[in-house]
């Protein structure tokens, strides 16, 4: 039977632009992984690989207006958009090199034998070495910054490990360009073009997390996908560690106080957010709790007046936008839902954004009202009216775990006084990262940034944004009475490759 072939749609259009591959067979599978299981090697020296992560950046700026016109094509995300998302995962290319060059992620700790301590010490030294060949599966709302050339692949590379990708079907053809950017950048510096490697098809994906060479997955999606993937992992003979974003509700709590205080700039700051990227975004809040009263009413007009200026758009494929609109069209004949913001079907190819309100206390019992606390891909959110702060508490006690909480608060609460500090710690159980008066969509790629959460919102502890990233892709080893002349060179004394190190105790730089 021939394979499949791998279609490029137009979301605005539901219509094929052009047939970009076919699917990978099991045995194209295995070939892919075991070239870059070959290509691990070629790796190891870390000014090499630090030199090719800087030489991807580059080449994928100079090939920045055929790749943002194929990305826009395949996702409907708009020029701009993609160009700042195009320049954001050059930086990421570019702060792992840095990341390499300095050398800290490797955790070198050396302890010299100590005789007089209880039990005695031997000569210990210890480091971080590459799992393996890592499998990475592409998400959809990121067509550069979660795909190919994204984190996990460069977090990844960064450790020294080589990565095969499986496409996301929504750009593929963007997919192709960029792999094929990353090998000539690869191959410039004597690296085979097999470091990484690409491909399609939902089979080949399952493929892939079984193949025995493959060390470690990365992925960002849906919690039935994901969790799929992760139970494929566990399952294996030898299972490998699987770091998966899943989804997250990203709950936003709203004190009446800072309602009070400035109910229109919060009512149109959760507009934007909600709607950002057409509500498309991991950390795009799903759910509000406003207070009960007249500065809460203040706050839902406010929204309601912003999201009604917001013109419908379309969402990344048409299966989403399918789901989308049975998904509000669920919540939205519970009993006692209001839908003052209209979301849903906004066209043929088009959604339109919106809120829906309900009772708090609706919230705080299992039954019916449980699906609003599960997350609605696109540009919607839920707005729960509470009368108290007990409902507050049950209702934050029902949720799960998610990549990001917020709170607003007064001016006088975020001071200190009343129960700011309180819900704070309410918050942090709940999330990777916790927001004081701001919005969770955006998230910066900087050294203190932690994108993960409690499950289901990341099956583990690590980030996939920021430098700690390159952790996941690394295991420790210590080395005990090995002679001087057989040490890796990164463990011994002299410190040629002058890392930063923990050197009997002290930290040395």
């Amino acid at each position: 039977m021939a394979a499949a072939p791998v279609w490029s749609v137009d979301p605005r259009t539901g219509k094929q632009r052009e047939q970009v591959a076919v699917e990978a067979t099991a045995q194209e599978v295995d070939a892919v992984v075991r070239a870059a299981q070959d290509a691990r090697a070629a790796l190891a020296d870390r000014t090499v690989r630090a030199a090719f992560l800087r030489t991807a950046a580059d080449r994928l700026e100079a090939a920045k207006d055929g790749l943002v016109e194929v990305a826009d094509a395949e996702s409907a995300l708009g020029p701009v958009r993609l160009t700042g998302e195009l320049a954001r995962t050059c930086f990421q290319l570019r702060s792992f090199a840095d990341i390499v060059d300095e050398g800290a992620f490797l955790d070198v700790v050396i302890n010299h034998p100590d005789d007089t301590a209880t039990p005695p010490i031997p000569d210990l030294r210890r480091y971080k070495i590459p799992l393996g060949v890592v499998a990475v599966y592409s998400a959809s709302n990121f067509p550069f910054a979660f795909s190919v050339a994204g984190g996990d692949t460069a977090s990844a590379l960064g450790a020294g490990c080589p990565v095969v990708v499986k496409a996301h079907p929504d750009h593929p053809a963007l997919s192709e360009l960029v792999a094929k950017v990353l090998r000539e950048a690869a191959v410039e510096h004597g690296i085979p073009a097999g470091v990484v490697g690409l491909v399609h098809g939902f089979e080949a994906g399952i493929e892939l997390i079984k193949h025995p060479l493959v060390a470690a997955a990365g992925f960002t999606g849906s919690i039935r996908g994901g969790r799929a993937l992760f139970d494929a992992a566990a399952a294996r003979p030898v299972p490998i560690p699987f770091h998966g974003e899943l989804g997250s509700l990203n709950p936003v709590l709203i004190t009446e106080a800072a309602a009070d205080e400035r109910a229109d700039a919060i009512g149109a700051g959760l507009a934007g957010s909600m709607t950002l990227g057409v509500g498309q975004f991991c950390v795009k809040p799903g759910l509000v709790l406003v207070p009960s009263g007249a500065s809460g009413d203040s706050l839902v007009k406010s929204l309601t007046d912003a999201v009604s200026d917001t013109s419908a758009g379309v969402l990344l494929d048409h299966r989403m936008r399918d789901n989308f609109v049975a998904g509000v069209a669920e919540r939205a004949e519970l009993p006692d839902v209001d839908s003052p913001g209209a979301p849903g079907a906004g066209g043929e190819h088009t959604v339109a954004p919106g809120f829906l309100t309900v009772a708090a206390d609706k919230l705080t019992a299992e039954g019916a009202y449980d699906l609003l606390l599960e997350e609605c891909f696109g540009p919607v959110t839920v707005v729960a009216r509470y009368a108290d702060d007990a409902e507050v508490t049950a209702v934050l006690s029902r949720l799960p775990g998610n990549l990001t909480a917020t709170v607003h608060l007064s001016a006088e609460e975020a001071a200190g006084e009343g129960r700011g500090a309180e819900l704070l710690a309410e918050l942090t159980p709940l999330a990777g990262r916790v927001l004081v008066n701001g919005w969770p969509t955006g998230v910066a790629v900087a050294a203190a940034q932690h994108h993960g959460g409690p499950y289901p919102a990341t099956t583990s502890t690590s980030t996939s944004v920021g430098g700690t990233a390159v952790e996941r892709w690394l295991r420790p080893v210590t080395y005990q009475g090995a002679p001087a002349a057989l040490l890796p060179v990164e463990l011994r004394d002299e410190n040629p490759l002058g890392l930063p190190r923990r050197f009997n105790g002290r930290l040395e730089r």
